[in-house]
């Protein structure tokens, strides 16, 4: 199941769809500042990808919430994990403010490695507590903003989750951007 949409020459893709198979140019780890990837998304990452993701992340820990650092993705289809924090410590709760920043920081990083395709996780709606319609809000409001700042590079954004419940917030965010 799925839903694609166009906004300003963008692909928008949501898929029901582990992220860690999906082929695109860069993944989204939704990460804490420590750059520990123990559970949830970023758990799924490492074991997918190999531990090589997280000795390299932690090499530029701390990464404030806001801020974005990428890696090699290991042995995942994709060229890179940008890691962007949306909480300090792992396993806190977090904010849609917070996963706004999130989202911001890792569109502006995949800028600079100039990459086409990007796929995200419900960033902040796992371990973080934010409920999954407003993490799809401000996450689509973060690439909004983003793409009122300057052209991008980037061809495709994908939105990925694994149920029902995230494939409707993320169906209704992006129908909303796209009118």
């Amino acid at each position: 199941m799925s839903f694609e949409a166009e906004f300003k020459g963008l692909r928008l893709r949501v898929l029901k769809a582990d992220l860690t198979g999906l082929e695109v140019e860069a993944l989204v780890n939704p990460a804490n500042s420590l750059l520990l990837m123990g559970g949830g998304v970023a758990g799924a990452l490492k074991r997918a990808g190999g531990s090589e993701i997280e000795e390299e992340a932690r090499r530029h820990a701390p990464c404030p919430v806001g801020e974005a650092i990428a890696t090699t993705a290991g042995r995942l289809k994709a060229k890179y994990v940008i890691h962007a924090p949306t909480m300090e410590r792992p396993a806190m709760a977090t904010s849609p403010e917070k996963v706004y920043k999130a989202t911001l920081a890792a569109l502006r990083r995949a800028e600079k490695l100039a990459v086409s395709s990007i796929a995200f996780p419900a960033m902040g709606a796992g371990v973080g507590g934010v409920p999954l319609t407003e993490a799809a809000e401000a996450m689509v409001k973060a690439l909004e903003d983003h793409l009122a700042e300057k052209p991008t590079k980037l061809k495709e954004v994908v939105f990925a989750g694994l149920t029902e419940e995230f494939l409707q917030a993320f169906t209704t965010a992006v129908r909303r951007l796209t009118g």
